[in-house]
């Protein structure tokens, strides 16, 4: 379980396909404070420490991971948003993130607002019930706040505010428009969907 609040950001030193996918991550982190078997999400993704040393970090992504998640981001020299696995007792800084993708994104457009930034996402049509103004959404493992949200004929859009301390301590520094982006919908919206289909179901 993690907050979305980005507590470092990684680099890819290497990638070698072997079963599943090895990556080794560069980071800040004293992963001398990593067990092995310690979960970190990886720009929004849950992933296990396979492996470690000074400075670095190994995971194995799945296939399955793989389609899941942004086209790309799992490429040698990509950086990636880190969080370490919230503890209980720790502050909730933003809200609560599984790790887990619900679907890809992309951005739409950048546009400066005084010293922030307005981006605006593209979200799969599925998404679409889960997303509302004022609510809580994972980007790239990022917990942001919905500012609006717009659905026509084009689909589902929705915009977002960077802050420019969020843009410092993220990979969100380089947003452009076409971007892929790995979306976690808030898990409370997720689990009242999947009530209201049941009921709707038991109702028919």
């Amino acid at each position: 379980m993690f907050t979305g609040i980005i507590t470092d950001i990684g680099t890819i030193r290497a990638a070698e396909q072997r079963g599943d996918l090895r990556l080794v991550v560069e980071t800040a982190y004293d992963t001398a404070t990593v067990d092995l078997g310690a979960s970190i999400a990886c720009s929004g993704v849950c992933l296990t420490v396979v492996d470690k040393g000074p400075g670095w970090f190994a995971v194995d992504v799945s296939g399955e991971t793989r389609s899941r998640t942004a086209d790309g981001q799992w490429l040698p020299g990509s950086r990636l948003n880190l969080e370490r696995a919230m503890k209980l007792g720790e502050e909730l800084g933003g809200h609560i993130v599984t790790g887990h993708v619900d679907g890809i994104g992309s951005v739409v457009s950048v546009e400066a607002q005084g010293d922030s930034h307005r981006v605006v996402v593209a979200a799969p049509a599925d998404l679409a019930p889960f997303i509302a103004p004022k609510g809580s959404i994972a980007l790239d493992g990022i917990s942001l706040t919905v500012n609006t949200v717009e659905d026509d004929a084009a689909g589902t859009r929705f915009s977002i505010n960077i802050i420019p301390h969020t843009a410092e301590m993220t990979t969100f520094s380089t947003l452009e428009s076409g971007r892929p982006l790995n979306i976690e919908i808030d898990v409370l919206a997720r689990y009242l969907g999947r009530m209201r289909s049941v009921l709707e179901k038991s109702t028919a």
